[in-house]
């Protein structure tokens, strides 16, 4: 997992839809919930971009903006985005080469860490959480990032 404090690497990655999308794209409304899943359509996956569904209007209204990025094709993400009616950006990160980037590649390079940053405009890193099963870190990790609505203070 990369360090609070430290700047956020640069990428560009398909979304959804199939167009290259960029950090700094993604970081031109205001700061960024950046999650990192494993898979669509698995039961912890799901519950995790439901919770970000349910809660986007009050991401939005802090100023926020989430994108999630998993190993999954662009066609995977359209069909997990619509099922589920996700109004976020899926990125499709298939060769792994921003997972690594940002450290959440799994053990043995198996799989990929349930990982959420929190990022600012400026590329800093403001906060950040590692919790593999527990989706309610993630939850209460983006409530007190609406909470601090992109402000300069880490997560403790």
């Amino acid at each position: 997992m990369l360090a609070i404090g430290s700047r956020a690497p640069e990428f560009t990655l398909p979304d959804q839809d199939e167009r290259n999308v960029s950090l700094t794209t993604l970081l031109n409304k205001g700061s960024l919930v950046l999650y990192f899943y494993p898979a669509d359509f698995t039961p912890g996956c799901t519950r995790e971009a439901c919770m970000l569904r349910d809660m986007h209007t009050e991401i939005l209204s802090a100023g926020l903006s989430v994108a999630g990025v998993s190993p999954q094709a662009p066609e995977r993400h359209t069909e997990f985005r619509e099922k589920y009616k996700l109004p976020f950006t899926l990125l499709a990160d298939t060769e792994k080469f921003v997972i690594n980037m940002y450290d959440v590649d799994g053990p043995l390079g198996l799989g990929v860490r349930r990982v959420t940053y929190l990022i600012d405009q400026a590329r800093v890193i403001r906060a950040a959480l590692r919790a593999d099963f527990r989706i309610s870190q993630h939850e209460e990790f983006v409530r007190r990032a609406t909470l601090l609505s992109g402000h300069a203070r880490p997560i403790n």
